[in-house]
């Protein structure tokens, strides 16, 4: 596994971390997310799960941009589908932070699969099923979720039209992805679609959030 990787960031550290993404943590959640460091920087060694190796920038770029999301829209209590989940971001940080989220990962890579059924046993998180395979090899698929995330996953086309059909009734796509991207898909017919928020710390990334037009209206909102 190579060098033993060592990090001692403090609770206090960790919600000062997180603070400009508008989170409330307890202490609990502050443990979940000290583990699941310590996992993904292990795991990282052997699979590759993330560019960033710096813990804090970690905090901040994974988990804080993740949780930002919880204040853009209502998780709690709804059924989420994380598309091309990889190291669990957005979805496992969102179950963190709204625990009463049951939560659908998927991910086609069968070594992240495993790394993220390691992470839901140790922490010790329910209601999280993980799919080891494409969005698009799921059929039957209507009411699969009431929330569906996608985070610097790309096939903006392909992701639209899979979430449009699994979509429940009043559902939401939330999408992280940069600004000429959200400039890109927020003209892409057939979906009624949110101002893109620009997220914390960043002068790039932003997630833009939208659900699908019932009239089929080629006109993007306002």
């Amino acid at each position: 596994m190579g060098t033993k990787i060592q990090f001692s960031l403090t609770e206090d550290q960790i919600l000062s971390t997180l603070l400009p993404f508008q989170t409330s943590l307890s202490k609990d959640q502050t443990s979940k997310i000290r583990e699941y460091l310590r996992l993904l920087l292990k795991w990282n060694q052997s699979v590759s799960l993330t560019s960033v190796v710096d813990p804090v920038e970690i905090l901040a770029r994974h988990f804080g941009e993740s949780m930002f999301a919880s204040g853009l829209i209502p998780v709690e209590n709804c059924r989420l589908a994380d598309l091309g989940s990889g190291a669990g971001f957005p979805g496992l940080a969102l179950k963190i932070v709204c625990p009463s989220l049951r939560l659908i990962l998927i991910e086609s890579n069968k070594k992240k699969c495993a790394f993220l059924l390691e992470v839901v046993r140790s922490l010790q998180l329910d209601e999280v099923e993980v799919l080891p395979v494409r969005f698009d090899q799921i059929h039957g698929i209507h009411n699969f979720a009431e929330i569906i995330t996608a985070r610097a996953v790309g096939r903006f086309s392909d992701i639209l039209r899979w979430a449009r059909a699994a979509l429940g009734h009043r559902g939401h796509i939330a999408l992280w992805l940069g600004g000429q991207d959200s400039t890109n898909v927020s003209t892409m017919p057939g979906w009624i679609w949110q101002p893109a928020v620009k997220i914390p710390e960043s002068q790039r990334r932003f997630v833009l959030i939208g659900r699908p037009n019932p009239e089929g209206n080629l006109k993007p909102s306002n």
